[in-house]
């Protein structure tokens, strides 16, 4: 029996043309997290399976994590997120550390759940943290970096949203205003992360299962409200409304025009304990979480050193790809490859110097070398999606001129080996 040439279902093969955007949306995260002081950090992609079991949600454990016993009778897991992982080494390293800490990564994360658009079992997602930062600038920082990502892809104003709340004022508001015990605490939190999720009757049912008709009328009260002038009157002067105002003047002042208050915003993650935020398309198509964070303060304590307040965020890029082709802001990424070297008869050997001179000077040249006929080796350059084609014989390296071919126009010229670098570019470009 033959094998599939399919890979493993939820996972993506990433021929030539697929790698160069991902590399071109790597290099856009980079370039941005980058110009905020950021610095680039990795771990291992298997991790033990306890730093999950902590802190992680319910539902990644219970449904979607990747976890085995390997030879050696330890339990681990493919890690389903990266946040446990950079706690872990900030806790490893705590009193060496130079705080704030600005750390980014772009690591390779899986999940076993089930594919669809925007969302798969393999995927890479962007990690921005600032660790030894406890007041709101931080807070701000971060969600700034998000609103400056999606700037960077040229999204316009109104495509996404910035939703952002407060783990304290859910807190605040549950216990003292609602009065819900521990159980329809934690099913409410549960339920609320599903509000954009799943269709009104159905969140209906289900919370009527939990909450009273009062304690139902008030929450959704609150769900719908869509400013902090909006929440219940003894509700507005609690600190984390004070927090969150502040929060939003800042990003106001930093032209953050996306952001808004959403009571609704949980993040399900267990160890989010302050202001948390996601970002959301607003295409109809794709009206889902993009992008989030939050402040997660005692998640480096879980390993047995002093806590460190952090705020961070993640993307990922799965559903950042959805965003850029459903708003159209994708773009054809030309190979890495300047030219294709055509060796016209046995001049593989006396083609090296020049070749390596042309390299040293910064063009990206592959090298054909084969006995096929002309025309097929043209032809078969021009299909790898290069711009043209140089052409290298025993008259070419007497003279130390060449002749390139532009794939695009059709048109040949000649340059002299020393002049190719500087004028090649040009007209390529038609200048």
């Amino acid at each position: 029996m033959a094998l599939s040439t399919q890979p493993y279902k939820g996972a993506r093969d990433f021929y030539p043309d697929d790698k160069r955007l991902q590399k071109a949306i790597f290099n856009t995260m980079r370039t941005v997290v980058e110009s905020f002081g950021y610095q680039e950090y990795d771990a291992p992609i298997l991790e033990p399976l306890d730093i999950y079991l902590a802190k992680t949600g319910e539902e990644i454990i219970n449904e979607q994590l990747y976890s085995f016993e390997d030879r050696g009778k330890r339990k681990v897991a493919l890690r389903p997120e990266m946040t446990p992982s950079v706690s872990r080494m900030v806790a490893g390293r705590r009193q060496e550390l130079a705080y704030p800490l600005r750390w980014y990564s772009i690591p390779e994360l899986w999940r076993y759940e089930r594919p669809q658009a925007g969302r798969l079992r393999q995927h890479w997602q962007l990690n921005v943290d600032i660790f030894g930062e406890a007041s709101i600038t931080a807070d701000h920082e971060i969600i700034l970096i998000a609103d400056s990502l999606f700037k960077a892809f040229d999204a316009p104003e109104g495509s996404y949203i910035i939703r952002i709340s407060s783990r304290k004022l859910v807190d605040h508001f549950f216990k003292s205003d609602m009065g819900l015990n521990d159980d329809q605490f934690y099913q409410t939190i549960k339920l609320i992360d599903r509000w954009h999720k799943i269709e009104r009757a159905d969140f209906h049912s289900q919370a009527k299962e939990v909450l009273n008709d009062q304690q139902y009328d008030s929450l959704i009260k609150l769900l719908e409200s869509k400013s902090l002038d909006s929440l219940p009157e003894n509700t507005r002067n609690h600190e984390s409304v004070k927090k969150l105002r502040q929060l939003v003047e800042l990003l106001q002042a930093s032209g953050v025009t996306a952001a808004e208050f959403d009571f609704s915003v949980i993040r399900g993650m267990d160890y989010y304990d302050d202001i948390v935020f996601e970002v959301f398309d607003t295409d109809p198509e794709n009206m889902r979480s993009m992008a989030g964070g939050g402040r997660y303060d005692g998640l480096v304590g879980l390993f047995g050193v002093e806590p460190v307040p952090t705020v961070g965020f993640a993307v990922g890029d799965v559903t950042l790809l959805r965003f850029l082709q459903l708003h159209k802001l994708m773009r054809d990424f030309a190979p890495e490859t300047d030219l294709v070297v055509i060796l016209i008869g046995d001049v593989y050997k006396q083609a090296q110097p020049i070749l390596e001179q042309l390299r040293n000077e910064g063009l990206n040249l592959a090298v054909d070398g084969t006995d096929r006929k002309l025309d097929t080796r043209i032809k078969h350059a021009a299909k790898s999606g290069v711009d043209g084609a140089m052409f290298l014989g025993e008259e070419e390296l007497k003279s130390r001129t060449v002749r390139v071919k532009d794939f695009r126009s059709g048109q040949e010229k000649t340059f002299t080996i020393d002049e190719l670098r500087q004028s090649i570019d040009r007209w390529l470009n038609g200048e």
